[in-house]
């Protein structure tokens, strides 16, 4: 084995580990603080490894802190998606599923796939991405909090509590919608890709921060169909032999923070944006059922998406697509567009 490869399992409060180094496998836990994440880097100088890859899933946050420390230690570090782990032990007939178990387990996924290096956002994106997803947890608790003011079976003591912890919550909510635009608009690079997605008929603001937190940096995406891959949102077909043929579905194995975010959006430009609209339009005309057509005007925005960061220019409602071999091609994307189409 001429290279080292860590697994790791991570969990809320703690980490196991598996070091593949040297034709021997090692293993230790650690507590998931910044205390923990420095005993790591002192342990892998103890079994005298300079450099190692380490891999883990993309779990949120539990991850994040311990997988910027080893990139910023000068490791190589590779999030991937928990399905790929999981299609993984399957393959390798696992029986059992212990945090040790899932370590050792990831690096020999790791040692075999070699999956790609991850890179971390840039702080300012760090900071948007925190603010994006704590703005989420707040509406979700203002929509609990409104479900419970709808069953209208509560004490008055409790009907008043309710109503006065809603007014709280939204006023937390516009708070942080606030703080949420000016810190995009403190920041020349964030507030100039925000303008390009806006453009983009369907999009608005809320969007458009949500999608500045999620993705990144747009160059890490070889090209719009990565980008939708990353999304859960590339066909899947379903195919074998002579008689078994069911309809092609969205994968859905990507982020579906982004395919929540698009689905309405989708419908609006659906309706508003003049390539979405021809574009589902003609899925409709060929037989597709409403619920797929929104599942392709949801690539489509994606794609567009791609277009105007990777580009840098607004998004051109005008614009009259291509017609080739009787397909419409987008510029902008082509030729990814032509899965759904």
């Amino acid at each position: 084995m001429s290279r080292a490869v860590l697994g790791i399992d991570i969990a809320k409060d703690t980490f196991a580990v598996a070091l593949l180094h040297n034709i021997q496998c090692e293993q230790a836990s650690f507590p998931n603080t910044p205390n923990g994440m420095q005993k790591l880097l002192t342990w892998l100088k103890g079994r005298k490894v300079k450099h190692v890859h380490a891999c883990m899933e993309a779990t949120g946050t539990y991850g994040e802190a311990l997988a910027l420390t080893l990139y910023q230690a000068g490791h190589t570090v590779s999030v991937v998606n928990p399905a790929r782990i999981a299609a993984y032990a399957k393959s390798q007939l696992a029986r059992n599923k212990t945090d040790a178990v899932d370590a050792q387990l990831i690096a020999r996924f790791c040692l075999k796939e070699e999956p790609r290096a991850w890179t971390p956002p840039t702080p300012e994106v760090r900071d948007l991405r925190a603010l994006v997803r704590h703005l989420a947890d707040l509406q979700a608790m203002r929509q609990a909090e409104a479900n419970r003011l709808q069953a209208q079976t509560h004490p008055q003591l409790v009907q008043q509590a309710l109503e006065d912890h809603l007014a709280f919550l939204s006023q937390q909510i516009d708070q942080l919608r606030q703080q949420i635009d000016a810190h995009i608009d403190s920041h020349p690079d964030l507030k100039r890709q925000r303008d390009l997605l806006v453009s983009i008929k369907g999009i608005g603001q809320r969007t458009a921060a949500l999608l500045l937190a999620e993705l990144g940096d747009i160059t890490t995406f070889e090209n719009a169909r990565a980008l939708a891959a990353q999304a859960g949102l590339t066909p899947r077909q379903f195919s074998s032999g002579s008689s078994v043929r069911k309809r092609t579905r969205l994968s859905k194995v990507g982020s579906a923070i982004l395919r929540k975010a698009l689905y309405f959006p989708a419908i609006v430009a659906k309706r508003h944006n003049p390539i979405v609209r021809a574009f589902c339009a003609r899925l409709l005309a060929a037989g597709k059922s409403p619920m797929a057509v929104v599942g392709a005007a949801m690539r489509k925005l994606i794609h567009l998406v791609y277009g105007v960061l990777k580009g840098g220019k607004p998004f051109d409602p005008n614009y009259q697509p291509l017609q080739a071999g009787g397909h419409y091609i987008n510029a902008i994307t082509a030729p990814d567009c032509l899965a759904l189409a």
